[in-house]
């Protein structure tokens, strides 16, 4: 379950990096002094299963980072998902002027495409998060950094405030650093976070996690983190929550196991299986923790050591699940079984992205809801 190791001629050093980024002092980026939110108001960051207005997503592969030979298949599945997700609610993608042409040949007239310019594809970590409140919604920008300075981001830094300004919500913003696929909330005051990722110095160095649940109960509604160990160091997000854990409702949890004795991800997946059992949630209750193995039959699909074989990176939108399949007849059968059981309502759907796994991502790393009004 490697994820996103293949960054390649896009590192840079880190202090040229965060510099040219944030035309600031390194040390206001990564946050040495916590402070909170200044706006004065409490918002929610509501449930992913919650209406939606849209998905938004980034049409942003490139051959610097993706290389000519995966290229071509990241891009098609990322039209995959799009158009999959189509069929449900509306979709919009952000799109490099010179690729608009490209992009429109693969996702067709049903996606609406928004031309500007981006880094990557990782919406769920680039975009908002968007939350509400005082009767209305804004987008909190969460200081996209390169997951630490491990890529080039000059521009995909500036997607969430251009994202909330075509949402037309207010930004946001804040001190702390942080991605998307860090977070998973229940909307009902629940988080799930791994400390691996926000608590490291590449990201809110002389944060505590006291700090943190102050910032994020200001700015997301969050009275009960729980948090997961995570790894630091083996992919570039630094174990990103959305790769371990999700909530599939109030009080249930659907957790990934590793079935993979060599893997990194092992022992910390069964570490994180033990504290979920043993966590309650915002308002008291015994988590249900539901699991999904990941598939080990992944010969045919030519899956290399990067690959994200796993189901928890699915993604819920309007009256659908859109969830990976590798190939894996038994783990395949599995996953769809489990999420049609945790998501009676919706329609699992599951769709090939060997591309994106091979470069260590999944469905939910390329897409950011937008919650209905």
């Amino acid at each position: 379950m490697r994820r996103r190791q293949f960054v390649r001629t896009s590192v840079v050093t880190m202090g040229g990096l965060l510099a040219a980024a944030c035309d600031g002092p390194i040390s206001s980026w990564f946050g040495d002094s916590p402070t909170t939110a200044e706006d004065g108001r409490s918002w929610v960051m509501p449930d992913e299963g919650e209406p939606h207005n849209r998905t938004w997503m980034a049409f942003g592969a490139s051959e610097r980072i993706w290389g000519a030979k995966l290229l071509p298949q990241v891009r098609a599945d990322l039209a995959t998902i799009a158009t999959t997700i189509a069929r449900f609610e509306p979709v919009s993608m952000l799109v490099r002027p010179a690729e608009l042409d490209l992009a429109r040949g693969m996702v067709g007239p049903n996606v609406e495409l928004i031309a500007t310019e981006i880094d990557d594809l990782w919406m769920r970590d680039t975009g908002p998060v968007f939350v509400k409140g005082n009767g209305t919604r804004a987008g909190v920008d969460f200081n996209f950094n390169g997951w630490g300075g491990k890529q080039e981001h000059r521009k995909d830094a500036k997607v969430a405030g251009f994202l909330a300004g075509r949402a037309g919500v207010e930004t946001v913003h804040t001190d702390l650093v942080l991605e998307g696929g860090g977070l998973e909330v229940d909307g009902q005051g629940t988080a799930i976070i791994t400390e691996s990722c926000v608590l490291d110095n590449n990201r809110n160095r002389g944060w505590k996690k006291s700090d943190v649940e102050a910032e994020l109960d200001h700015l997301l509604g969050i009275k009960k983190v729980i948090w997961l160990p995570g790894i630091a160091g083996h992919d570039i997000t630094d174990g990103h929550t959305d790769f371990y854990a999700r909530f599939a409702g109030p009080g249930v949890v659907v957790a990934g196991l590793d079935t993979d004795p060599d893997s990194f991800d092992y022992d910390v997946t069964r570490r994180h299986l033990g504290i979920l059992h043993s966590a309650t949630d915002a308002a008291g209750r015994s988590l249900r923790v539901e699991t999904l193995e990941a598939p080990t039959e992944l010969r045919a699909r030519g899956a290399g050591d990067d690959f994200a074989a796993g189901y928890i990176n699915f993604y819920v939108c309007n009256g659908a699940v859109i969830a990976p399949e590798f190939g894996d007849a038994d783990t395949d059968s599995a996953a769809e079984a489990t999420l049609t059981r945790l998501f009676p309502d919706r329609q699992v759907v599951q769709i090939n992205i060997d591309g994106i796994a091979e470069g260590g991502g999944g469905i939910h790393c390329t897409t950011q809801q937008e919650p209905a009004g």
